[in-house]
C-alpha cells in the first residue's frame, strides 16, 4: 500500500476516535432515546417537544459527548460518569467535587420541575440528562477512579490492542447486533422486562448501585490482559440489552414523573 494511503487511513482513523469515546457510543445513546421517546406520555411529549424545539430526544442524544469537550461547557466532563473503587461502599466513595453522573441527574431534575427556572436553563438541563441518564446505565461509567474507568485497564478485542472501557463503549455493542437503533429498540420492546414495572422503582442512587454491581463482574471476568473475543461477547450480550432497556425505560418514567402529573407507573 502506498505511504500516502496508509497515512491517509490513519488520519480518518484520528478522526473518528473522540466519536466513539462517549459512552455505549452513538449507538447506544440513540437507543436509549428512542425507547424512552416510546414511553413518554401525550403530555410529557408536548413538554419536551417544545423545550427540544421540535427536534427528537434522539437528535440530541449525543450532544453532550462534544459539548462537554468545548469551554462553555467544559465544567459537566465529569458528569458522564461516577467512580467508586473497588472495596468502597457507593454511600463511602470520595465525591468529585466537579460533580458526577448522579449528582448531575439529580440537579437536572431539580432544574426541570423549578417553576422559576428559565427556559433556557430547563432547554439545557432537558439536554443534558438525556445524556446522562445511559452514561449510567454504562458499566465503566461507573467503574474505579484509579484506572479511570477502565480507560487504563488494557486488553485486546479479538486480538487487537485497545481498553477495557472503549470496549464497552462500542465494540461489544455493535458486535453484539449489527442494529440501526430503531431495530434495537423494536427488540428491545419484546423483552419480557420491558413490560416490568418492577424496574422503574427505586432512586437513582440505586440504579447507580445496580450497574457498580455489573461492573464489578466486568472488571472479575475481563482483567488486564485479556483477549475478548466471542465467548464475550455472547457472555455480554444479554446484559448490554439489558443495560440500554433500563436506561430507556427510566428516562421515560423521570421525564414523566417531572412532567405529567397524571402519570404514573404501570
Amino acid at each position: 500500500m502506498k505511504k500516502s494511503l496508509i497515512q491517509a487511513f490513519a488520519l480518518i482513523g484520528a478522526m473518528l476516535m473522540p466519536v466513539m469515546a462517549g459512552a455505549w457510543g452513538q449507538k447506544g445513546h440513540d437507543v436509549t432515546a428512542y425507547l424512552a421517546e416510546q414511553h413518554l406520555t401525550e403530555r410529557t411529549r408536548a413538554v419536551v417537544d417544545s423545550l427540544l424545539d421540535g427536534r427528537s430526544m434522539v437528535y440530541w442524544a449525543n450532544w453532550l459527548d462534544n459539548a462537554s469537550h468545548t469551554p462553555e461547557y467544559a465544567y459537566s466532563k465529569t458528569w458522564h460518569y461516577k467512580n467508586v473503587d473497588e472495596g468502597v461502599r457507593y454511600e463511602e466513595a470520595q465525591a468529585n467535587p466537579s460533580g458526577d453522573a448522579v449528582t448531575a441527574i439529580k440537579s437536572r431534575m431539580e432544574i426541570l420541575q423549578d417553576p422559576h427556572s428559565s427556559l433556557a436553563d430547563k432547554q439545557l438541563a432537558l439536554k443534558m440528562l438525556l445524556h446522562i441518564v445511559g452514561d449510567l446505565h454504562q458499566p465503566m461509567h461507573m467503574g474505579h477512579a484509579t484506572d479511570l474507568g477502565g480507560n487504563r485497564v488494557k486488553i485486546k478485542y479479538f486480538g487487537r490492542d485497545t481498553n477495557l472501557h472503549s470496549v464497552w463503549d462500542s465494540n461489544l455493542p455493535e458486535s453484539a447486533h449489527k442494529w440501526g437503533f430503531t431495530e434495537w429498540v423494536m427488540m428491545l420492546e419484546r423483552e419480557p422486562e420491558a413490560h416490568n414495572p418492577s424496574l422503574l422503582k427505586g432512586t437513582v442512587d440505586d440504579w447507580a448501585k445496580e450497574t457498580i454491581a455489573i461492573t464489578g463482574d466486568v472488571y472479575r471476568e475481563m482483567p488486564e490482559g485479556a483477549n475478548v473475543s466471542y465467548n464475550e461477547v455472547a457472555r455480554w450480550t444479554p446484559v448490554i440489552e439489558q443495560q440500554l432497556l433500563r436506561g430507556g425505560l427510566r428516562l421515560a418514567h423521570m421525564l414523566n414523573t417531572l412532567f405529567d402529573p397524571t402519570y404514573t407507573a404501570e
